[in-house]
């Protein structure tokens, strides 16, 4: 275990007032810690900022260009139609489907129905603009939810690597600092023992 510096009570701004005892080594300590904290700051902020807009936009592009398609059921659903079958509740299971776009191309893919649906039974399915099945787009309280948890998540990652960086770089300051005391006590330790005389 490295041995730790003294540290008396807490002064603020103690490395930047003047003092005939403060060492270079205090003021490099002390704008490595300002620079620290100002990086982390930025890079949290910014980061944050940055992947929130990003998944905001992406999730605005997928509302406006994903809508949704009337499909039909292609070959029967398995399973037993249960007495909600024509609600959105009761068992889903896949089944494959087909549609058509605006273009006039037929489409098919795997879609969740009722169990037990039909052949023919209509089911609303979500589509891009190249006619590919998707999930239903995020609405826009969903968009912000989604943009500030994951742009949180970013910002606090991103800050972590400055901060840790601003640790790494105290510590080996410590270190060295503890080592050139280390060399001192050394030098001037065994010289106390001597008496004058």
């Amino acid at each position: 275990m490295p041995l730790k510096a003294f540290r008396g009570p807490k002064v603020w701004l103690w490395r930047w007032r003047r003092n005939p005892l403060k060492r270079p080594g205090d003021a490099l300590e002390a704008w490595v810690l300002l620079g620290a904290w100002l990086f982390t700051l930025v890079a949290g902020v910014v980061g944050g900022l940055a992947a929130a807009r990003s998944v905001e936009d992406g999730l605005a592009r997928e509302r406006a260009q994903w809508h949704p398609v009337v499909a039909h059921v292609l070959d029967r659903a398995p399973g037993r139609p249960g007495p909600e079958s024509g609600s959105s509740g009761g068992e889903r299971v896949w089944a494959r489907v087909g549609w058509t776009v605006s273009d006039g191309s037929a489409h098919t893919g795997q879609a969740r129905v009722a169990a037990g649906s039909a052949i023919g039974t209509p089911v609303t399915v979500w589509s891009d603009a190249q006619g590919h099945l998707v999930t239903r787009p995020a609405t826009a309280s969903e968009a912000h939810v989604r943009s500030a948890l994951i742009g949180g998540l970013v910002g606090l990652s991103t800050a972590a690597v400055p901060f840790v960086a601003g640790l790494v770089v105290r510590g080996r300051l410590e270190r060295r600092r503890m080592d050139r005391w280390d060399a001192e006590w050394a030098r001037f330790g065994p010289q106390w023992g001597r008496t004058i005389g």
